[in-house]
C-alpha cells in the first residue's frame, strides 16, 4: 500500500486524471454581467488552481438566461459566454488542476436577488426578475413574496435538454474538461425528481420512473455530445429532509439508472427543495449519503458539506466513503487549502506553491 496520503494521490476517470482528490465545489460569485463571466471569476477559480487543487469546477452556469439563480449568475447559452470561459479554463489548466463547470437550471427558485444587492428573496420584473418555470406549477415558498412557476410543457422540456447539450458543447468549445449537471439543491432537474415538488399526471410525473426522466434524457443527450474520454458528473441532493420527499433510496436508484446512460460521478449534496426541510448541519453530515451511493449503486462519488480538515477528508477517502472530496468555503476562507493540507499531513513536497510565490 501507498504511504501516499490518498487525498494526494491521483483520481482517473476515464481518460482524465486529477492530481490529487481535492477538488473546488461550485459556488456562485454573483458577479457576471449578461452571464459572462468576469475578471473576477479568472482570480477567484485561478487562485483555487494556484494554490493545489486537483479540480475546480466553475459556479452553477446558466444553461439559458431564465434558467441563472440571478441576474448575475453565469451563463452558457451563447458564443460570447463562452470565449469569457476559454481564458479562464485555460489558466486553471495551466497550473496543473482540471477545470470542470457545473451546468444549472434553477427552475422555480431562479429570478433570484444577489445575497449583498438591495433586494431580498425573488425579484419582480421591475427589480430585473423574469417569469420561473418549475415541474409543476408550485412555488417554492422560502422567498417573502414567492413567483409561482408555470408548468413546463413538451416543447418546454424538449427547449431544457437542447440547451443542456448546446452549453455543454460550448463549455467543451471553452476548454472544460470535467461536466458536472446540477440536478440538486432545489433546482429544476430536483424540481422534477422529487415528489414535493413534481405533481405532473403525465409521463414526466407520478412514478419514480416518470420523475428521473427528465434527468436521465439530459443526461443521456449530453453524453452523446461529450467526448467519451472526459468525465460527466451529476450533482444530487441524496434527500429533501422532508417526509414523504425525495430520499436516500431514490438517490441510490437513480445512480444505478445515471451509471447505465453513462454518467461516471455522483457529486453527493442534500436538501435546498423545500423550506420544510429538517436538517441539522454538523461536520461531515452529508458523507454518509456518498458512502452508501458509492457502495450501494457501484459509482464513484464526491463528498462535499462541512469538510474543512485535511485529516477529515483523508478519513473519508482511507474509508472510502468517496472517491473526491469537494471543499467549499474552506476554500474561500483559503485559497492554498490543498498546500496547507499537504504540510498538515507530512507531505509538503506533495502539494507546493508555484515558482512565482516561492522565497527563501
Amino acid at each position: 500500500m501507498s504511504d501516499t496520503p490518498k487525498l494526494f494521490q491521483p483520481f482517473t476517470l476515464r481518460g482524465l486524471t486529477l492530481r490529487n482528490r481535492i477538488g473546488v465545489s461550485p459556488m456562485c460569485q454573483y458577479s457576471a454581467v449578461n452571464g459572462v463571466p468576469q475578471a473576477w471569476h479568472l482570480a477567484h477559480l485561478g487562485a483555487r488552481a494556484v494554490g493545489g487543487a486537483g479540480l475546480v469546477i466553475a459556479e452553477a452556469t446558466g444553461v439559458l438566461p431564465e434558467g441563472r439563480i440571478s441576474p448575475a449568475c453565469t451563463g452558457l447559452w451563447n458564443d460570447t459566454q463562452a470565449a469569457a470561459w476559454a481564458p479562464i479554463a485555460a489558466f486553471i489548466k495551466a497550473q496543473g488542476a482540471v477545470a470542470g463547470i457545473q451546468l444549472a437550471h434553477a427552475g422555480r427558485k431562479s429570478s433570484d436577488a444577489i445575497p449583498w444587492g438591495p433586494h431580498k428573496g425573488q425579484l419582480s420584473d421591475a427589480q430585473g426578475g423574469w417569469p420561473t418555470v418549475s415541474a409543476s406549477a408550485l412555488p417554492y415558498t422560502g422567498y417573502e413574496y414567492p413567483r409561482t412557476p408555470t408548468e413546463l410543457d413538451r416543447d418546454g422540456i424538449a427547449r431544457v435538454r437542447r440547451a443542456f447539450v448546446d452549453a455543454a458543447r460550448r463549455a467543451l468549445a471553452a476548454g472544460f474538461q470535467w461536466l458536472e449537471i446540477h440536478a440538486a439543491h432545489g433546482y429544476l432537474m430536483h424540481q422534477f425528481l422529487s415528489p414535493l415538488s413534481n405533481q405532473r399526471t403525465d409521463d414526466y410525473g407520478g412514478s419514480f420512473q416518470n420523475r428521473v426522466r427528465l434527468l436521465l434524457e439530459t443526461a443521456s443527450d449530453v453524453r452523446a455530445l461529450w467526448p467519451a474520454d472526459l468525465p460527466l458528473t451529476v450533482r444530487l441532493s441524496a434527500t429533501d429532509w422532508a417526509d414523504d420527499g425525495w430520499n436516500l433510496a431514490q438517490s441510490v436508484e437513480l445512480a444505478k439508472h445515471l451509471k447505465q446512460v453513462g454518467v461516471d460521478l455522483i457529486d453527493v449534496s442534500s436538501g435546498g427543495l423545500t423550506p420544510d426541510q429538517q436538517i441539522k448541519p454538523s461536520p461531515g453530515y452529508q458523507v454518509g449519503f456518498a458512502s452508501s451511493i458509492k457502495a450501494d449503486a457501484d459509482i464513484p462519488t464526491s463528498a462535499v458539506g462541512l469538510i474543512t480538515d485535511a485529516h477529515q477528508a483523508e478519513s473519508i477517502l482511507m474509508q472510502e466513503h468517496a472517491d473526491l472530496v469537494l471543499i467549499g468555503r474552506a476554500f474561500l476562507r483559503d485559497p492554498h487549502w490543498a498546500v496547507n493540507a499537504a504540510k498538515a499531513l507530512g507531505v509538503p513536497e506533495l502539494c507546493k506553491l508555484p515558482v512565482q510565490y516561492a522565497r527563501d
